[in-house]
């Protein structure tokens, strides 16, 4: 397993569309990635799972993989997460 935490910097927090780009790149892969924030845990391949979080602007997610592809997924996560200004 891997895992990784960012700070989210964007001033919306993760809303409906970076929530939306993130559930879809993490539906390209096989491995099992979750999202977790404030103690909770949710399947990042779930728009409804994110979006429950209401994650605000300043706070800390950790992104953990679990799979054949955990490495490449992780790795595509955090690009995607820098490349929209989401989070660092």
């Amino acid at each position: 397993m891997v895992e990784q935490t960012f700070k989210i910097t964007s001033a919306e927090g993760v809303h409906a569309r970076p929530a939306t780009l993130l559930v879809q790149t993490a539906g390209k892969f096989n491995a099992d990635i979750n999202m977790e924030y404030n103690g909770k845990k949710v399947n990042l391949k779930s728009i409804m799972g994110i979006m429950s979080l209401g994650i605000p602007a300043g706070s800390e997610v950790k992104i953990t993989a679990e799979g054949s592809d955990e490495k490449e997924a992780l790795n595509t996560l955090a690009e995607k997460i820098k490349s929209e200004n989401l989070g660092e």
